[in-house]
């Protein structure tokens, strides 16, 4: 059965797929949910590029038996388009994914966002702390409260440098987050959230058009797409697009 590397999005940890994994590994597959770089007792992520986290991940893909589906939320979902072309990987899922370099935000929300970050500090070379109540209200919004609890007590610091690149990637002259020219070179899937204000849908279609992915919208959902109510049906949706995609390739 498949290997599928699964990418965390921003301020998380591999932990975050503890339930949207059960459905791949039921099913038979090898799941491997890695921490990213700077996460843990001891380090930090302050000064890390979007870059060192794509290094990471082609690193584990190429210490795998097989070429692995490269699966990722949020700020993973782009770190798994940036690593796409390097890793060879079979397919790519991207769930709520943060937009590459090239493709604007549709929604007034996310350019105010963007503002912010470079207002916010014009370096921002450190390490850069969750906002606790942003994540209540934009990405955990459709979360119960206790669960909400359980998950920001799970945050950890975030590599300015990192998010700065994804936000304001205009402001990058080494276009750290570009895809490069066309369309990727393997099957890939773009899910949004009807009700994502983080990654609002117009916006995820723009960077499936981008990378030449097959698109799809979940009616009533937000950010959390890995374990808001619901996510039982991304996740099959998901398995559904992947094994279809992996039998038609071979």
């Amino acid at each position: 059965m498949p290997t599928v590397v699964m990418v965390h999005g921003a301020f998380c940890g591999g932990w975050a797929f503890d339930r949207f994994r059960e459905p791949f590994e039921a099913r038979g597959w090898t799941v491997h949910a890695p921490d990213l770089p700077g996460r843990g007792p001891g380090v930090s992520p302050a000064g890390l590029s979007m870059s060192d986290y794509v290094k990471s991940i082609v690193k584990l893909c190429e210490g795998l038996p097989e070429r692995p589906v490269l699966l990722g939320h949020s700020m993973g979902g782009l770190v798994c388009q940036l690593a796409a072309r390097r890793s060879n990987a079979r397919a790519l899922a991207l769930i709520a994914p943060s937009a590459p370099w090239g493709v604007h935000g549709s929604s007034m929300e996310e350019a105010v966002t963007a503002v912010g970050v470079t207002l916010a500090d014009p370096f921002w070379m450190g390490a850069v702390n969750p906002d606790r109540g942003l994540m209540r209200s934009h990405g955990l919004d459709r979360v119960p409260k206790a669960e909400q609890a359980a998950i920001l007590d799970r945050l950890c610091p975030e590599s300015g440098r990192a998010v700065r690149e994804v936000l304001n990637w205009w402001l990058d002259p080494f276009m750290t987050t570009s895809v490069g020219v066309g369309n990727l070179p393997m099957p890939s899937l773009a899910i949004a959230g009807q009700r994502d204000v983080v990654h609002p849908s117009g916006t995820v279609r723009q960077t499936a058009e981008r990378i030449g992915a097959a698109y799809a919208v979940m009616p009533g959902m937000s950010h959390w797409l890995i374990g808001e109510a619901g996510w039982e049906a991304v996740a099959d949706a998901t398995l559904s697009w992947l094994e279809e995609a992996l039998a038609t390739a071979a």
